[in-house]
Formats: structure tokens, C-alpha cells, sequence
């Protein structure tokens, strides 16, 4: 089953079965591939919208992506490309970046390695005489809370919190955090593996 997002500003759908979900400004209308020949009128609807309320949509900042499971075994022939909307591999949702195989792995690799250069940072710190108090509270308020929030994503595998747990591990090493502290899978409500 495939499933096209477009990523747009709008209040309501037209065709029947497609939804909406609305963050903040962002609005995403997920239409199953059983409708994606509503996919044009979705976004007519749209600038009709804007337009209705002195606004524009601006097609620029649309994008599409065409979400597939990899558990699919035979392959979905997509629908052709809208014009003037661009259609991309991944997506940030609420600050996670979701491929259109419905994985996080890239997104978990992005935040390791802004992780790692917090850590950097943390030794540069230590160097200039922070005290180890003042940098567990810094490690907590910034590594622990993102590389959390990365382990509660929705499409996790258990690979990826390994790589959390791993990071996490490097932290205690380092004196950042305590080793009798909860691991992230414990704090996300979820056991690895």
C-alpha cells in the first residue's frame, strides 16, 4: 500500500477517505493510493482556500512524498509527479525526519552526530573548567532530551535505539551522565529489541 502526503496549509479535504493532521502551521493531507488521482483537486482546493482568505499558497514549499512499506513484496507503480510540486524521499514531521519507507534511521544518524559535536563542545567546556554538575545538567537538558525524543519516534527499529543506547553509553564514559541512570528504551516506555 502506498500512501502520498503533500505537505500544504489548508483546512479541510475534498475527496472522501483523505485526512488531515495539523501541527502548528503545517498541515499534512494524507491520501491513501486508492484516491491519488484527488491529489490534483487536494490542491486546487487549497489555493481556493488561500485565495478565499487573501492569502497564497506558494507550490515552492509543497512537497510530496510517496510513503511505501519495505514489506511490500510487489512493487506500486506511483502516480505521475503533480506539477509544480516537488516530490522528495523523506520528510520532517514535528522536527523527525521520516523516509518514504517509513524509517527514522537517517534521522537517528543525524542526531548521533550533532550528539557527538554537543560532546565536543562538553570537553571544551570541561577544559575551561566547567564543573562535572554543570556539564551532566548540560548533557541532560541537550543530548539526552534529543537522542530521547529520537528513540520515541514511531518507526524506531530496534538498531536505531541500540545506536542510542550506544551514544548513551559514551556519555557515561565520559563522566556526562551516571551509569545507574534509566537507558533511553527504559525512559521511552520500551525495551530494545
Amino acid at each position: 500500500m502506498a500512501l502520498s502526503i503533500t505537505h500544504i496549509h489548508q483546512e479541510h479535504t475534498v475527496t472522501p477517505g483523505n485526512s488531515l493532521c495539523k501541527y502548528a502551521d503545517d498541515t499534512y493531507v494524507i491520501i491513501l493510493a486508492a484516491n491519488a488521482h484527488s491529489r490534483v483537486s487536494e490542491i486546487d482546493n487549497v489555493e481556493a482556500w488561500a485565495h478565499h482568505n487573501n492569502l497564497h499558497l506558494n507550490r515552492q514549499k509543497c512537497v510530496e512524498v510517496l510513503f511505501t512499506s519495505s514489506r511490500t513484496r510487489h512493487a506500486v507503480q506511483p502516480p505521475p509527479p503533480l506539477p509544480d510540486i516537488a516530490r522528495v524521499s523523506s520528510l520532517k514531521i514535528l522536527g523527525v525526519t521520516v523516509s518514504s519507507r517509513l524509517s527514522v534511521a537517517n534521522h537517528v544518524q543525524n542526531v548521533i552526530s550533532s550528539c557527538a559535536r554537543t560532546l565536543h563542545a562538553l570537553r571544551m567546556l570541561r577544559a575551561h573548567g566547567l564543573c562535572d554538575v554543570a556539564l551532566q545538567t548540560v548533557y541532560r537538558a541537550v543530548v539526552v532530551a534529543r537522542l530521547l525524543y529520537a528513540a520515541s519516534a514511531r518507526f524506531t527499529t530496534a538498531a536505531d535505539r541500540q545506536r542510542i543506547e550506544g551514544f548513551l553509553c559514551r556519555g557515561v564514559r565520559a563522566g556526562y551522565r551516571r551509569a545507574d541512570e534509566p537507558t533511553a528504551a527504559g525512559r521511552a516506555g520500551r525495551r530494545l529489541g
